[in-house]
């Protein structure tokens, strides 16, 4: 049986798209009905197949039991605000977003009283975005953060188990917790690590002492992996730097200052320093490994 009969997906990129695979796939929803404000988006998701593609936000929530957002962060009042009228009654409305505060400020207000709103956010991706982009397994195994609202109404805990449920229907690992938690460990986990790989990437290529043209000829596996996570949309990543700039700024300063502990340990030659450093963070590699979200195969299972 499906967990939800009909959903409306707003949004349809590479997560957007992926939901609308995996739910039809693994059967959590029978009809599946998708919006895009981009037009030419909208008739890529047609020629994919991916669902019942509408016009416009309202019509595309209409009769649907989940609605999800799958907009960037930025996005997701407007997108509220947008399907706002179109939403049944006992609806549940959820998004897709990194950062959790902003989105619980700009999409609450905006959802009507006789729908729940339920946040989110799959710790699943790639690189790569567009509805072309989707597949059905990008959430198998991964984690999915709920974050529910103080809400008194007392069926919304229903909800939330019941969304719960749609996610383990796709392969989700489903773990609760509160937004404000949920933005400092993401800050940590994802936003400063593609902060960081953004900056290098860029500094590579800003170089006057090595060319453009040998970065990219001679690019060593660790480089490899930063251009893989600097190309991830830039769009969605300048949403979630703008709109969580608390917690990011927060661990930023930490970072800087144990950088510059590191600096003054090459400086001074203190090798002990530097090897303390590096047997905890590839002790961390390995507890990654055993908690199955990595591959150990070699080269990060790359064939060359």
């Amino acid at each position: 049986m499906p967990v939800f009969e009909r959903i409306a997906i707003l949004g349809v990129g590479l997560i957007g798209a992926s939901i609308a695979r995996a739910a039809r796939e693994y059967g959590a929803a029978n009809t599946i009905a998708l919006y895009d404000a981009d037009p030419a988006v909208r008739q890529r998701a047609r020629e994919l197949g991916l669902g019942e593609v509408f016009d416009d936000a309202v019509s595309a929530v209409t009769k649907a039991g989940l609605v999800v957002l799958a907009v960037p962060v930025g996005a997701m009042g407007a997108a509220a605000e947008a399907c706002a009228p179109g939403l049944e009654n006992g609806a549940v409305v959820t998004d897709v977003g990194s950062v959790k505060g902003a989105v619980v400020s700009a999409v609450a207000t905006k959802i009507s009283t006789h729908a729940y709103f339920i946040p989110g956010h799959p710790i699943a991706g790639t690189e790569h975005s567009g509805p072309d982009a989707g597949f059905a397994a990008l959430f198998q195994n991964r984690w999915h953060i709920l974050t529910p609202l103080v809400d008194g109404r007392e069926e919304y805990p229903l909800f939330v188990d019941k969304l719960e449920q749609f996610w383990r229907a796709l392969g989700a690992n489903v773990e609760r917790m509160e937004p404000d938690r949920h933005d400092v460990v993401l800050a940590v986990i994802s936003h400063l690590p593609h902060l960081i790989a953004f900056n290098i990437v860029a500094m590579a290529e800003d170089l006057e002492s090595v060319t453009e043209s040998e970065v990219v000829k001679y690019s060593a596996s660790g480089f490899r992996d930063f251009t893989r996570i600097a190309a991830s949309d830039p769009t969605m990543w300048r949403d979630v730097f703008l709109n969580n700039r608390d917690a990011v700024l927060e661990v930023l300063g930490r970072f800087s200052e144990d950088l510059a502990a590191l600096q003054r340990a090459i400086r001074w030659g203190e090798g002990d320093t530097l090897y303390d450093l590096f047997d905890r963070a590839r002790r961390m590699r390995r507890e990654v490994i055993e908690a199955g979200q990595d591959t150990p195969a070699p080269n990060w299972g790359r064939e060359n």
